[in-house]
């Protein structure tokens, strides 16, 4: 299992000195370097847990007065990066979660505890583009494992006032469904 780390900042510029420093201070591997509204750029990177906090302590170093926030993950579960991406493949099951965060490092804990949490498939997580700096995830499972999925996103400790909203929808109307993936 690898660890993930990501860099939130308010320069696209800083951004990119950002990530190469990160890059070449540690073996870790780019999953992004993108943009993200409203101004915000993010660098996120995947390895072994010491790597990964020293790919962060070096951007973050780099990024001094842009740095919004920084998270480290040391055992990110697989189908957070698969949301991310949105590689995942998504069977259809009895219900649909959606938790929606205020900031983009916020989501990405909410997710993993979710996805660790209960027997859930992450359909997506929207990270900061075209939300107004706020970000989003969607999942899916049986009503009982998205409640609960959903229940433990939003008591995470680091998301502590960053929760804007969550919904469990039961047998979600197809088109919505589609909608969100």
């Amino acid at each position: 299992m690898y660890a993930m780390g990501l860099l939130e900042l308010n320069s696209v510029a800083a951004g990119a000195l950002a990530g190469d420093s990160m890059l070449k201070a540690a073996d870790t591997t780019l999953v992004a370097a993108q943009p993200c509204c409203p101004g915000k750029f993010i660098v996120m990177v995947r390895g072994e847990v010491a790597a990964v906090k020293s790919a962060i302590a070096a951007g973050e170093e780099a990024a001094q007065e842009n740095l919004i926030d920084s998270l480290v993950i040391p055992s990110v579960h697989p189908d957070v990066f698969e949301g991310i991406l949105g590689a995942g493949d998504i069977v259809e099951t009895g219900a649909m979660g959606t938790v929606e965060t205020f900031s983009l490092a916020s989501c990405i804990y909410a997710a993993d505890a979710a996805v660790k949490a209960a027997s859930v498939k992450l359909m997506e997580i929207r990270l900061g583009r075209g939300l107004g700096g706020k970000s989003y995830f969607t999942l899916t499972g049986d009503v009982s494992a998205v409640s609960e999925a959903v229940r433990v996103s939003v008591s995470v400790p680091e998301c502590e006032g960053m929760i804007a909203q969550k919904v469990v929808i039961p047998s979600p109307h197809p088109s919505i469904r589609e909608a969100m993936m």
